[in-house]
């Protein structure tokens, strides 16, 4: 398939290889086109703009920071843009936005296919993320082969809105796992104890899960190389807090995750691990 990737960040670079080791004819763009440039390497064709990127393919795969990234950038591809394509939007972007993007492929004569992931780089790179994917059912075997090469498992949840929404209910989860490890480990330590003494305790039990240890880790070797940014995770828990908000439910833990993460970004963690909120939970 000639698949075009607009955005080659820390999700979408191995995106873009993983499918083009398939055997996918990929071209790829990214508004810093050094970023994009190892790409080439890799088997996929860097081009200058989302113009020459999207020309002539069957499958636009949009992974950008937000939603007014991807709606000036499928702005600027419009005028190459094939009426019969695909238009994929696996980025994190929110309610309204994905909203907006459903009436912009509208617009632009695309099919539209909500399908945000999830995973952080490490997945990505290994082609194991979950596809949470929304769209009407004759799409879905369009776009399977590219699912099938970027995740382990693909969930069709529905007409398109359903999977950010559904991304944002995960999403919560996870704000409110990182914000309470972050919190025991800087509890324990400043008790004087060993961190490490409390991911023992709960070990084996239910209690216990694998992020715990991942993210627990991670904050007691003080290893904060991001798969995931603070700023990125204060984006998606404003995301969180706006979804709760519209829904007429009241979120006290993702409105506190987003205070603890804004603290980091402001203390200078931003470009850190999202596990680096942790450093919030002091007061310099």
């Amino acid at each position: 398939m000639k698949i075009a990737v607009l955005g080659t960040g820390l999700m979408g670079a191995p995106i873009a290889v993983n499918l083009a080791a398939a055997g996918h004819d990929v071209r790829v763009w990214n508004r810093t086109r050094s970023k994009a440039e190892p790409l080439a390497a890799r088997g996929a064709t860097v081009t200058d703009s989302p113009a020459a990127a999207v020309e002539g393919v069957e499958i636009v795969l949009t992974m950008l920071n937000d939603g007014a990234a991807v709606t000036a950038t499928m702005q600027d591809a419009s005028s190459a843009l094939p009426h019969d394509a695909v238009w994929i939007q696996a980025s994190t972007v929110g309610v309204d936005a994905t909203d907006d993007h459903v009436a912009l492929a509208r617009s632009l004569g695309l099919e539209f296919v909500d399908a945000p992931v999830l995973g952080s780089t490490k997945p990505a790179q290994d082609g194991t993320l979950v596809v949470l994917a929304a769209g009407a059912e004759e799409l879905r075997e369009r776009v399977q082969p590219v699912f099938d090469v970027i995740g382990a498992r693909t969930m069709w949840v529905g007409e398109a809105g359903a999977a950010s929404r559904l991304k944002l209910v995960a999403n919560s989860w996870v704000l409110a796992l990182t914000s309470a490890i972050g919190e025991a480990v800087a509890l324990a330590e400043s008790s004087g104890l060993d961190p490490k003494l409390f991911l023992d305790a709960v070990s084996g039990g239910p209690l216990d899960c694998g992020y715990l240890r991942l993210k627990g880790n991670a904050i007691i070797e003080r290893s904060f190389q991001p798969a995931f940014s603070v700023q990125n995770a204060l984006k998606d828990a404003l995301l969180v807090n706006e979804a709760a908000v519209r829904a007429g439910v009241q979120l006290d833990v993702a409105q506190a995750s987003g205070a603890r993460l804004n603290r980091a970004v402001t203390r200078g963690h931003g470009d850190e691990d999202m596990a680096a909120a942790y450093y919030a939970s002091f007061n310099s």
